[in-house]
């Protein structure tokens, strides 16, 4: 027989001190961290345990009894049971005070070095629907909210189109509006649940691996266009066209209409084919006077004004004097790479994806650029001795990797490089940190400037320029 959970304690009247790491608020009782989402700093609440450690606990508030003087309320109807924007409660002011504070302490608590005054986070324009890509999910384990819950009502379907819960890998909160991105998605996303339940069409069962309806991507460009990709799990025809005509019909704005049968186990697109039904197979997006294209399984940054203005502070860092050899490490579709390329004598950009890297030499030919070179491949499989020896050494070399930051060969390979400086973008201080450390040898932090590309969240974007000692 198992043994019955020992109920963990409920802490009273507990002052919110903090905010700390993946945007929880954090509260000190006798001398233990206790962690919790949807609090701010001076909110008194109650807090039930969900996890006790030695050193740590969490939990979540049960009662508010005083709220902080530093709160704004929610605009979202989904805050507090969708994953993301966790930090509405949070004035914008504040909210970039705190991103701030996660750059220095990861650059200090976990890069150990030297640094030097690290500028002002550069805020976004926009801090509602700035967004230009949003992946919905259809699932048939819709997630029920403790108000319906409790309203004894009966409900005829758990179908749901939106995003999943936290932690719950196969249920999905239905989402009626989204503020993270142009209006017309949400638009675009309830016409396509509305269709889809008026006809009876099955939604994805994660977990047995069945139904039509599994995936919703909607993306568009600061000029207007729009893209959506439905991807279907069943191979049914008659209903997939249906379907495809009806968000022709409804969205004559949609410049790029497209479709996925995936069959596989997850939901990654990359090794999909991809079919067009309607207008062409890609976007387009502009930044000072270049056009970018996007296919859909391009790599764009997910917020395009505040795109430029973190590609001008890395263009900045570079301090590029049109004879300099670049290297643009995991460059996408280009961006940086082209961005940067008219400053530069050569631009070599390298990439994992392959559409990505013929994605970067379109994007280099229709703007007339032709000082730039690119690599597929895996950045440590590429980036070795003897391609910096048939290449050239690189004067600078920018990096812009994923959140878990740099493979510890690609570190060795920039410290055998020895370029003269460096520029680290990173969506990840803390990664960003790491790698920095690594560094340290041979290169010194001479600026550091943090932006915010995702308001209403905890992320933060940094980027660093490292001068060889």
């Amino acid at each position: 027989m198992a043994r019955k959970r020992k109920q963990l304690p409920l802490l009273e009247n507990v002052v919110i001190a903090d905010v700390a790491a993946e945007g929880k608020a954090i509260a000190k009782v006798d001398g233990m961290a206790v962690f919790v989402p949807y609090a701010v700093p001076g909110d008194v609440v109650d807090i039930q345990l969900t996890r006790k450690k030695n050193s740590f606990a969490e939990g979540k508030v049960v009662k508010f009894h005083s709220f902080s003087d530093v709160r704004s309320v929610p605009f979202c109807d989904h805050f507090g049971v969708c994953g993301g924007c966790k930090w509405q409660n949070l004035p914008y002011e504040e909210q970039l005070k705190y991103k701030h504070k996660q750059v220095v302490d990861n650059l200090v608590r976990i890069g150990k070095i030297e640094l030097p005054e690290i500028n002002p986070i550069l805020g976004a324009p926009k801090s509602t629907y700035y967004r230009n890509k949003l992946e919905f999910t259809f699932s048939d384990k819709r997630w029920l909210t403790d108000e319906e819950i409790s309203s004894d009502t009966e409900f005829t379907h758990k179908n749901a189109v939106g995003f999943h819960i936290p932690g719950m890998f196969d249920k999905v909160l239905d989402i009626k509006k989204c503020w993270l991105m142009d209006d017309m998605q949400n638009s675009i996303r309830n016409s396509v649940r509305k269709f889809c339940l008026d006809n009876e069409y099955t939604f994805f069962d994660l977990r047995n691996q069945n139904g039509l309806m599994r995936t919703l991507v909607v993306r568009n460009t600061s000029i207007g266009e729009w893209m959506v990709i439905v991807v279907f799990f069943e191979d049914d025809q008659e209903k997939r066209e249906k379907l495809m005509n009806h968000i022709k019909s409804e969205f004559p704005q949609i410049t790029s209409l497209l479709y996925i049968i995936n069959q596989k186990a997850n939901d990654t697109i990359t090794d999909q084919e991809v079919v067009v039904w309607s207008g062409r197979d890609h976007i387009f997006e502009e930044m000072e006077g270049l056009r970018f294209k996007i296919g859909p399984k391009s790599f764009y940054q997910t917020n395009s004004e505040q795109a430029y203005h973190l590609y001008e502070v890395a263009r900045e860092f570079a301090q590029l004097n049109d004879d300099e050899l670049v290297y643009d490490l995991y460059t996408g579709t280009g961006t940086i790479a082209n961005f940067v390329a008219r400053d530069a004598k050569k631009v070599i950009g390298i990439e994992y994806v392959e559409d990505a890297i013929e994605d970067a030499k379109i994007n280099s030919e229709i703007n007339g650029i032709d000082n730039t070179l690119f690599f597929a491949g895996d950045m440590k499989d590429v980036l070795t001795k003897d391609f910096i020896d048939e290449h050239g050494r690189p004067d600078v070399i920018i990096t812009d990797p994923p959140r878990a930051g740099m493979h510890e060969d690609v570190v060795n390979a920039i410290l055998v490089a020895e370029p003269d400086r460096i520029v680290y973008v990173s969506c990840n201080p803390a990664t960003q940190a790491r790698d920095i450390s690594l560094l340290d040898s041979k290169y010194r932090v001479d600026c550091v400037q943090p932006v915010d590309m995702f308001p209403q969240t905890h992320h933060v974007e940094n980027v660093v320029l490292l001068e060889k000692r």
